[in-house]
């Protein structure tokens, strides 16, 4: 029986409080066979340190410090080129995952032929304290319902990068994982799927943009109006998509346990 490899993407920059228990989550994994690449984005902290030890001592990781921050966008496209796998998965140097996150997703996504997945996720604060909520992946995800908001959580996300080859994140200060979801659902022709079960744990940081309604809108018009080259008055009705996506749909996938 085939055994798929799995890359696992992993920009790191200045999350020595969180780095040992996102490395630590990916090598408690029941599926075995992955890489995990491992980006340091010139990190001033002991990041570096922290990742270089568990470099030396699993053979199944590699690691690569940029000489000066680039930003999250280029990080994960470096790890992107250097990844070998028939699967590329991604995971944020502040989050974890679930030990049966890859067995479960990569099983799902070979029985049911679907190049692009997702999952449920848990909010933790900066403690790892549950926020008693959990985003739940809607079943099935169309461009154009991702186009109006970004319903894949970064850290649960997986594509088969066999059948898509490789997709890129935009180089964008923010937003960029919603581009790459986008466009890998575009290359592949098919919705992506979600999974019902909480995979992964997503750590929710003071101060961050995704706390900042402001911010977001900020971002949102501008991936609209550069990234996808829209015009001001389209990017403006996209806008007005987004809001209501935002406010009216995207509430009812997100649960208070």
């Amino acid at each position: 029986m085939e055994i798929p490899l799995v890359s696992i993407v992993t920009p790191v920059y200045n999350s020595e409080k969180f780095l040992e228990a996102a490395l630590t989550s990916v090598q408690n994994q029941t599926y075995s066979n992955w890489e995990l690449i491992l980006i340091d984005d010139g990190s001033t902290d002991s990041s570096e340190s922290i990742a270089r030890e568990f470099y030396l001592e699993d053979s199944r990781i590699i690691f690569e410090k940029l000489p000066l921050n680039k930003g999250a966008a280029i990080a994960r496209n470096r790890a992107i080129d250097l990844a070998k796998g028939d699967f590329i998965a991604f995971l944020d140097s502040d989050d974890f995952w679930a030990p049966d996150k890859l067995e479960i997703q990569l099983g799902f996504m070979q029985k049911k032929k679907c190049d692009v997945s997702f999952s449920n996720y848990l909010l933790i604060d900066e403690d790892g304290n549950s926020l008693k909520r959990r985003i739940v992946a809607m079943p099935v995800l169309t461009y154009k319902t991702q186009l109006r908001n970004n319903y894949i959580g970064n850290l649960t996300g997986m594509y088969c990068s066999r059948t898509l080859g490789k997709v890129y994140s935009p180089l964008l200060r923010k937003r960029q994982d919603w581009g790459l979801w986008l466009e890998a659902i575009k290359k592949s022709g098919k919705p992506a799927l979600g999974i019902q079960v909480d995979l992964a744990y997503y750590r929710k940081r003071k101060n961050s943009v995704s706390t900042n309604k402001f911010g977001l809108l900020k971002y949102n018009f501008l991936f609209y109006k550069c990234y996808l080259s829209q015009s001001t008055p389209k990017a403006i009705y996209s806008m007005g998509q987004f809001l209501r996506e935002y406010f009216l749909v995207r509430p009812k996938y997100i649960k208070n346990l």
